[in-house]
């Protein structure tokens, strides 16, 4: 078959288009910002008694025994991580309802570590932050060789009541971002995909003719959404990075790690109140 650009040489290469180019710096940067976050979370881990290993039925299983609110954060950065490459993976293959799901919890662990950090930062552990650590920390099942014979259940403190904390936080002018209701809008509106309502289910159906798109979403104006939105994942948990390092004393990493935000945002083209315009202290 005759072609063109096999007569006058090689074909000439597509031009990517803007959105394609906004695409593909955003995720040079996630590369980076992934890397950035695993290293700090290194320091971070190795500045706390490290776990030991403790008899649980039949083996052992890691634990913490100081069971202390560094060490609750340097977990709960791990899982921040760790959600933050899963939900490029899910994304990447068009699994929106699970990224929806993953995005919800990503939610709640940047909020429990703002509420932990600011324990530490502001010098004052309240009750909530007691129980809500012997409760993080407690063991789901108090007979290891059978769950269903265990009898304790884990307390879990009212999620209310973290947002109510951190609501207190936006009324002192630190945190702007936080306030009560802007969290609870966010909760309702990945709950959906947590516990699998109807409108977020039947976000699924479309094409011609008509079908659940059971194998993801690619290509579909749903995953435009989620990929846009996927930024706002990344730049609050650099931001669970800024408190976490002022909450370890760590001002020089705290500050640096500011000025990667702010470069996060300039690089992405956005204009967001920053921390550093209300840096934690103490």
């Amino acid at each position: 078959m005759d072609d063109a650009s096999t007569k006058n040489g090689p074909p000439r290469p597509r031009v990517s288009t803007k959105a394609e180019l906004r695409a593909l710096m955003r995720d040079e940067m996630y590369d980076q910002t992934l890397v950035n976050m695993e290293k700090i979370h290194q320091t971070l881990a190795a500045r706390v008694h490290q776990p030991t290993a403790v008899a649980h039925g039949d083996g052992y299983v890691f634990r913490y025994n100081e069971c202390d609110v560094h060490q609750a954060l340097v977990q709960k950065l791990a899982r921040v991580i760790s959600g933050l490459h899963a939900a490029r993976l899910l994304l990447a293959h068009g699994f929106l309802q699970e990224l929806g799901a993953l995005q919800r919890m990503l939610d709640e662990f940047n909020e429990d570590i703002l509420f932990l950090a600011y324990s530490v930062i502001s010098g004052e552990t309240t009750e909530l932050h007691r129980e809500y650590l012997a409760a993080f920390f407690q063991e789901e099942f108090d007979n290891p060789a059978s769950a269903l014979e265990s009898t304790q259940r884990r307390p879990m403190v009212p999620r209310r009541k973290i947002r109510a904390y951190l609501a207190r936080i936006e009324a002192s002018g630190l945190d702007p971002s936080r306030g009560a209701e802007v969290m609870r809008t966010v909760d309702k509106t990945y709950s959906g995909f947590v516990h699998g309502a109807s409108p977020h289910i039947m976000d699924m159906y479309g094409g011609d003719p008509a079908h659940f798109h059971v194998r993801g979403m690619l290509g579909t104006t749903h995953a435009n959404e989620h990929r846009d939105d996927l930024w706002n994942y990344f730049y609050r948990s650099i931001g669970s990075f800024v408190f976490s390092a002022k909450a370890f004393g760590d001002d020089a990493l705290c500050q640096s790690v500011l000025g990667y935000m702010r470069t996060f945002a300039r690089v992405n083209g956005e204009n967001f109140a920053h921390p550093q315009d209300r840096s934690p202290q103490r």
